[in-house]
């Protein structure tokens, strides 16, 4: 495949991502997302569907997700670091929404970072992030 080919592939990705934070609140349900815009230091959370809430996170963790590894595929050619990386995003996706079950049930107002940061792990392609530099390190050496 072509260099020019691979940097359009890659910026067509790029943009998907972008899209998808874009349109977030026409897209998905998250009350959580204007809350965490204001002053939240000592508000309760806001009121919420659980399910929907929990629904919606995981829809956009699964686009984004998808998106990723499309991703990582065209800048790597590679099955293995595909394969590691859906098995990375899978015990990710396991481990944070357990937690972000546990916060959004127990949380208190005025003790939101935690579940601040948990959210935007879910729902943004933060991951993506570490992967690539790593994967292109562990290429190179």
């Amino acid at each position: 495949m072509s260099k020019i080919v691979t940097v359009v592939k890659v910026v067509l990705l790029f943009i998907a991502l972008v899209l998808i934070r874009l349109f977030e609140t026409d897209l998905f349900y998250d009350p959580l997302t204007l809350f965490f815009k204001v002053d939240h230091s000592t508000a309760p959370l806001p009121e919420f569907d659980t399910l929907k809430l929990v629904a919606f996170v995981l829809l956009r963790f699964v686009m984004t997700t998808g998106i990723s590894l499309l991703l990582l595929w065209v800048l790597f050619r590679k099955k293995e670091i595909v394969k590691l990386s859906a098995v990375l995003y899978g015990v990710l996706l396991v481990v944070l929404l357990a937690a972000f079950l546990v916060l959004i049930q127990s949380s208190e107002s005025g003790g939101h970072m935690a579940l601040f940061y948990v959210r935007r792990f879910l729902i943004q392609p933060i991951f993506l992030l570490l992967l690539i530099p790593a994967f292109y390190f562990q290429k190179k050496s």
